[in-house]
Parts: C-alpha cells; sequence; structure tokens
C-alpha cells in the first residue's frame, strides 16, 4: 500500500498544532475549498477577505475530511480538529514541510510577464517521461496557491513545477524562499500591472525576486530577446545562478534556428548548447515556440531525457481562457471560438492576434476579435490600447468588438470598416457580437479577468450548440 501524502501526526509537527486525534491516520491530500475536497483529505479553514472558512468545517468533515486545520478559539469539540494560532500561516508551514522533505525533487518556478500558466503546463508534460511531476493547479501561484501546491506535493516527486505571479514589488520574495527552486524562469518582461509600477524597469526588478530563493548552484532561464535580459542576468548572478539564455538572439544558449507557425501549432528547430533539436508544438503562437525553449532548458538543467521532452511537446494544448479553441459546425458551415478571456496584457494582447493572423482564409474568411479592458495600465493605459490598432491591422483582423472603459481609445483608432460594436460592459455587448457572427467566421474573446468576458464566452458557445449554424 502506497505511503500517504502526510499523517494527522505530520501535519500537526510541521505546523505547531494540537489535537486529539490519532496521529496515525492517513490524510490524501490538502483543500481549502470544500467544493473539491475529496475524502481523507485535510481542510484548512482560511479566512479571506468576504469568506471564513470555519464556516464550511461542518461541510469538510459531511465530505469526508480526515482533519480540519481551524483557529484555536473555534467553537467545536469535533477531535478531528488541529488548533492553530492562524489557519493561514499553518497552511505556509505545511508548504514549507513539504518543501523541506522533498530532498531528491527537482524544483522548477516560472514567472514572467506573459506566459506563465502555459509554460508551467509544458513542463509538466515535458518532464513526464522521465520521472513523477507535480505541478501547480490552475493558476495556483500566489500567496495561498503556492503553499496549498507544495502542501499536495508527495515528497518521492521527482520534479516539482510551481508557478509564482505577482502585481506588487514584494511579492515573489517570500514565494521563491517558499519554494526554494533549483531552476528558475523568467518567460519576459513586458509592460503589465503598471498601475502598480512606475515604470517597466521596476516590473523586471520585481520579477527578478524568484531569485532570492534560488538554492544554491541553481540555474536562471532567460529570454535574451527581451530588452530586460542584462538587467535579469545581473540580478541572477548576485545570487551566484548558473545563466542559461534562450531566443533568438545569437549567443542564446537555447537559440531558435527556424519555426514553420501554422494555426494548428508550430514545427520548431532549435540547437539547445551544441544538441540540434526538431520538435512540433501542439498548440499555435510564435510565443508559445519562445516559450519552448524556456521548458528544454529546464528540462535540461533538470536532469531530463531532451528527445521525449521535446516530444511531448507536441501534446501541449491551450486551455481555457488561455487560448483554447473551440469548432462549431451545422449544416450552414462552422465557426471558430478561440477563448483567451481570462487575461490580458499589451504582451500577450499582441501575441494572440498574431495568432489569429494566422489561420488561412480559406478556413475562415472572416476574423473577429472581442477585447476587454487590459487592467492595472498605470497613466499609458488609453495608450497602450490604442497601440493595438497597428496589430490588429497586420494580423488582418476584420471586425472588432468591444467593452470597457479603456476600449474607446482604441475604437476610435480603428478605421470604421472594422468597427463592429461597443459596449461599456460585456453583458451589453453579448447580443452584438451574437447577431454578427455567422458560419466561416473565427471568433476571439479575450480581455483581463476583470472585464469579465468568460460569460459572453459561454454565451456565445450556447449560441452555437443550440442551431445558429444549422
Amino acid at each position: 500500500m502506497a505511503e500517504p501524502l502526510w499523517t494527522v501526526g505530520e501535519i500537526a509537527k510541521a505546523i505547531g498544532g494540537e489535537t486529539y486525534q490519532d496521529g496515525a491516520t492517513a490524510v490524501t491530500g490538502v483543500s481549502i475549498d470544500t467544493r473539491t475536497l475529496q475524502p481523507a483529505e485535510c481542510f484548512v479553514a482560511i479566512k479571506g477577505v468576504s469568506l471564513d472558512g470555519h464556516k464550511f468545517v461542518p461541510a469538510a468533515f459531511e465530505a469526508g475530511a480526515a482533519c480540519a486545520i481551524v483557529d484555536r478559539d473555534y467553537e467545536d469539540d469535533d477531535p478531528r480538529l488541529i488548533r492553530v494560532g492562524d489557519p493561514f500561516e499553518a497552511l505556509q508551514d505545511l508548504g514549507r514541510a513539504a518543501r523541506a522533505r522533498a530532498t531528491k525533487t527537482k524544483i522548477i518556478a516560472v514567472t514572467g510577464s506573459a506566459g506563465k500558466t502555459g509554460t508551467k503546463e509544458a513542463l509538466r508534460l515535458a518532464l513526464a517521461p522521465s520521472g513523477s511531476v507535480h505541478a501547480s493547479a490552475k493558476s495556483y501561484n500566489n500567496h495561498w496557491g503556492v503553499p496549498l501546491t507544495l502542501a499536495n506535493m508527495r515528497k518521492d516527486t521527482a520534479f516539482g513545477v510551481f508557478e509564482a505571479g505577482m502585481n506588487h514589488a514584494g511579492e515573489l520574495t517570500p514565494l521563491s524562499r517558499m519554494i526554494r527552486p533549483h531552476i528558475a524562469i523568467i518567460t519576459t518582461i513586458a509592460p503589465v500591472h503598471l498601475g502598480h509600477f512606475a515604470s517597466v524597469e521596476e516590473i523586471a526588478d520585481a520579477k527578478a525576486e524568484i531569485f532570492q530563493g534560488l538554492e544554491p548552484g541553481g540555474v536562471a532561464i532567460l529570454n535574451r530577446d527581451n530588452e530586460f535580459f542584462g538587467r535579469l542576468a545581473t540580478a541572477a548572478k548576485a545570487k551566484d545562478a548558473k545563466i542559461v539564455s534562450f531566443g533568438e538572439a545569437e549567443g542564446s544558449d537555447i537559440r531558435l534556428l527556424d519555426v514553420s507557425l501554422t494555426p494548428e501549432g508550430s514545427a520548431v528547430e532549435a540547437d539547445l548548447s551544441g544538441t540540434k533539436l526538431s520538435y512540433r508544438l501542439g498548440a499555435p503562437g510564435r510565443h508559445l515556440v519562445q516559450n519552448s525553449l524556456a521548458v528544454l532548458a529546464a528540462a535540461q538543467a533538470a536532469g531530463a531525457d531532451l528527445k521525449e521532452a521535446a516530444a511531448a511537446l507536441l501534446q501541449w494544448r491551450a486551455q481555457a481562457g488561455r487560448g483554447e479553441w473551440q469548432v462549431f459546425e451545422g449544416a450552414r458551415g462552422k465557426v471558430a471560438v478561440v477563448d483567451e478571456a481570462y487575461n490580458a496584457n499589451p504582451a500577450s494582447m499582441r501575441a494572440a492576434l498574431e495568432t489569429l493572423g494566422l489561420v488561412p482564409r480559406d478556413v475562415y474568411c472572416r476574423r473577429i476579435v472581442v477585447l476587454g479592458d487590459m487592467l492595472e495600465l498605470g497613466e499609458g493605459a488609453e495608450e497602450f490600447h490604442r497601440g493595438l490598432a497597428q496589430f490588429i491591422d497586420a494580423a488582418g483582423i476584420d471586425s472588432v468588438f468591444a467593452c470597457g472603459e479603456l476600449m474607446p481609445a482604441l475604437i476610435d483608432a480603428l478605421p470604421d470598416g472594422k468597427k463592429g460594436g461597443y459596449a461599456s460592459a460585456a453583458g451589453e455587448l453579448t447580443p452584438l457580437v451574437l447577431d454578427a457572427v455567422r458560419p466561416g467566421d473565427i471568433v476571439m474573446v479575450k480581455g483581463s479577468f476583470g472585464a469579465k468576458l468568460a460569460p459572453l464566452v459561454t454565451e456565445l458557445k450556447r449560441h452555437l450548440e443550440d442551431g445558429a449554424l444549422n
């Protein structure tokens, strides 16, 4: 029988908790959400901004939780409780304990202004042929997501892959020190969260905090094509990191030699420190090609099989909200929906538009984009939105629908023939989009999460499923 992830006694010791339960009781996972909690897991009753996890302790036990971590003053005498001073601090302590016991695990941390989640998922695929992989679920990359991911990592895992995000200076340092990576990837630096930073240079410095927890002899994998490569390399060297660069630039350790871009994916030729590799990606976009170089650099640094890692990238697929394609077919033709509704910034918006521009006209004769505000861009926000017009033109976009307070800057910059429609909110824009879409269209929906475009995507898909193409 496999060894459990934790025992109740091990958890109590790691977090300094008090419990009357049998310490040998097996715990199969750690959860902060009773909606997804599985039997025999540990529930952590975190107090959030709007919800207090203590209200859900009874539901956790009804769902079969083995134990629950609660405040010492929580009013209940259930023996399955583990009492601590602060459940959130206990979760962090449990994450640190999980990292400390993973003595043979190669740990990789991924950050950057764009591409973190996709790169993390590509690493999950690339490393799997060489050993067991534990990686962040969804975008669990913040102050609770990182320790939760760590707490769920088995001590005999071969590779641990952790996404680390931030929107303020100082956020990555504690995450990095908790993760203690052997390998740290910065995908790129771009003008994101400028509402919280005075310059892109400050963003680069904040991303460089990922090196603060780097293990001795660690590796920093950096984008040589990015203008802040030198700045990041200096920060990494200050932590005695080995620098491995990737990109098209001459002198890149992992260098892109040739690429064939198609709407289905890309064929790539690269030189990995003298080793030539040809491989295919199962998802489209030049930005993914760039990030695949970082993935293979990390695989190499982690001691994984490079050829198998490269071959596994054919299975790389975009996720819902992050470029996932879905094709709807009916008697009158077909429509493709590209769901990019989870996030947006100037760099990712440009990459998404360029990828849409690759779609052949004989497959989809009309390219439509539905765009929501790019948030947290500071004083230059209107200019960033206005600047999208040139990329829309270069990608051959036929019609633009937009919503939000900032998108009028883009709409005003577009020729009348490309103006599909505008509304202040996504809900008001939805009927305009549904009325405009017809067979032969490809429709990309993209905006910051706060633009609330996900319901529009849901309604568009429902509309197409309900016979709009018949």
